[in-house]
């Protein structure tokens, strides 16, 4: 059994997992630009870490009828990059056996991967110092790709530098650098298509702001939940304070600070209704998250609201990409995970992450 398929089961639970294996899920490398031409995020910086400076390096421009996929490959990369986290949303029974809970801790762990369905209160630790320095460079340099980037590297530097070093946590979120800087290399260069931010808000509010008509340049517009078919390359936005239910509720405070988060879509999977989305600083790490969704009465998959007392921040905000969608499947498409298939047999590879089909051409490896 190879090692993609041993995460899948760490993850999900679907079967046991043979006590001889002890394979490690490892990182995979970003691929050659001649494969995906894209400017690792380290190449916005210099210097080790407590001394990093920005390099200054231009945003990617390009059609707005690109940028969908574009985005999407991007995420996928980054998810790649940072070992194939998985956050299973879908799983929210406080009551599952405590002995079924340990094996499946027990088995994730053998394969490199922290086994761990959201529960109430949870908190997740500082990463090894190991993969803090592997991945250092590349936080950093989402925040480089942000206009006050220089000030959220200053403040990384200095803590650094500080007594705990590596060690320590992160300084500051830096959820909406990384899908600030998944735009800028996705397409999106110009401010008046996506502003990046250190902070959700700024470009969930754009959005608003183009559902309104006051940002007709903007890459995205804002749509409720429902409203709008939800497809790869759309973003999926939270609130937790305040926890907004409804764009509405957000426009009344266009302008003001708020805790939000978004992620960016890359799968819709109507058999099992889920929809998967890959965001940064989710768990420490670039991760892949499974929202619990349903099928409304007009056919469109969109996400269910979490249960009553689950810490999970509750979604309010579909912002959703000009573009022409590029179909269900944009995970499985992805350079990344196609990579995957001139590597492994195709239907372990499928079967290990439960994704649709994609046939390659002969030689294409």
């Amino acid at each position: 059994m190879n090692r993609f398929i041993a995460l899948a089961i760490a993850v999900f639970g679907t079967g046991a997992i043979a006590s001889e294996l002890n394979a490690q899920i490892e990182e995979r490398p970003r691929l050659p630009r001649e494969v995906l031409d894209v400017a690792p995020p380290s190449e916005r910086v210099s210097g080790n870490p407590g001394q990093v400076n920005i390099r200054p390096l231009a945003c990617q421009n390009i059609p707005l009828a690109e940028s969908r996929r574009r985005i999407v490959n991007i995420a996928v990369q980054e998810w790649a990059f940072f070992g194939f986290p998985i956050a299973d949303l879908t799983d929210f029974d406080d009551d599952l056996p405590a002995q079924r809970n340990a094996a499946l801790s027990n088995q994730a762990n053998i394969y490199g991967f922290s086994f761990s369905p959201l529960r109430r209160g949870g908190r997740f630790r500082a990463l090894p110092v190991g993969e803090a320095s592997r991945v250092a460079s590349s936080v950093v340099g989402y925040w480089a790709a942000t206009p006050r980037g220089a000030t959220m590297i200053d403040r990384q530097n200095q803590e650094w530098n500080g007594p705990q070093g590596l060690t320590g946590r992160w300084a500051d979120p830096w959820s909406a650098a990384f899908i600030s800087w998944v735009m800028c290399e996705g397409g999106l260069g110009e401010s008046n298509q996506f502003q990046r931010a250190i902070a959700h808000w700024t470009y969930i509010d754009q959005a608003i702001n183009a559902r309104d008509g006051r940002a007709r340049q903007s890459a995205f517009v804002a749509y409720d939940l429902g409203e709008e078919t939800i497809a790869p390359g759309d973003l999926l936005c939270s609130g937790r304070r305040p926890a907004y239910r409804n764009i509405a509720q957000r426009r009344r405070q266009l302008g003001v600070g708020a805790r939000t988060h978004c992620d960016i879509v890359v799968k819709l999977d109507e058999t099992e209704e889920r929809i998967f989305t890959i965001g940064g600083n989710v768990r420490r790490s670039v991760t892949l998250k499974l929202f619990p969704a349903e099928t409304d009465a007009s056919g469109k998959l969109r996400p269910t609201d979490p249960p009553e007392g689950a810490d999970m921040r509750p979604l309010f905000a579909h912002l959703k990409h000009r573009a022409d969608p590029i179909g269900p499947n944009a995970l499985d498409s992805s350079p990344t995970l196609r990579a995957l298939d001139c590597e492994l047999k195709f239907e372990e590879r499928h079967l290990a992450f439960n994704l649709m089909p994609v046939s390659l051409a002969e030689g294409e490896c």
